[in-house]
């Protein structure tokens, strides 16, 4: 059986070279991003271009997001998202988000992004209370402890067919030790297994990025 490539610095600077056409806008957000204190929260390249592609695949005109920074994956899926496309995203941090408001209107989409600021999962249920049409995408990449409420909530608001996934499901590989007790290894891991057995939805969890978990709504 295959095994991964090692992810040493030059594979990952030829994937970025030449395993997706970032967008100058996109190019900038992450560059400026890297400098933040906070910037491993940010996905890379490689995964926004897959997401985007994913987004694309499945003709995705409505996107849900839980945890947003600095705006890079929101951006890179709005951009693929038609020109009536509308994403939600949903942060608590309004100093992160407005340096995301400014790489989307350089790139021009910020007329299909509707940012909601506070807890996620209380934003969540409101939208859920005001029967907000299904979605077709939702991207969860926010505190891992409501992990799984999130991914439940994602649930009910995407469509049948949609598309739920979930970043740093790998947690630096700490989730594959079973006698590592980190609590956030402990939580990831046991919601990877609750996906893999969860009958609600095809899934499969990809060696990108930090691990990304996809699960499709049946």
């Amino acid at each position: 059986m295959a095994r991964m490539i090692p992810a040493t610095d030059q594979v990952f600077a030829y994937l970025v070279r030449t395993g997706a056409r970032e967008h100058p806008v996109l190019t900038k957000c992450r560059e400026e991003t890297a400098r933040h204190p906070s910037a491993g929260m940010q996905i890379g390249p490689d995964q926004g271009a897959v997401m985007a592609l994913l987004a694309q695949l499945i003709g995705a005109r409505r996107y849900l997001e839980v945890g947003t920074f600095t705006g890079y994956s929101a951006l890179a899926v709005a951009l693929a998202l038609p020109s009536d496309g509308k994403a939600i995203c949903c942060d608590v941090s309004k100093e992160y988000t407005d340096l995301a408001r400014a790489y989307w209107e350089e790139a021009g989409v910020a007329s299909k992004i509707e940012l909601r600021l506070g807890p996620a999962l209380e934003t969540l249920d409101r939208i859920i209370a005001e029967g907000e049409p299904p979605f077709d995408f939702a991207f969860i990449d926010a505190d891992k402890p409501g992990y799984d409420a999130y991914y439940e909530r994602a649930l009910k608001l995407v469509r049948s067919g949609g598309l739920i996934a979930l970043d740093n499901m790998l947690w630096s590989g700490e989730v594959a030790d079973p006698s590592n007790a980190d609590h956030t290894a402990v939580t990831l891991g046991a919601l990877n297994q609750k996906i893999h057995d969860d009958p609600r939805v095809d899934m499969a969890l990809l060696a990108i990025g930090d691990g990304v978990m996809l699960a499709r709504k049946r």
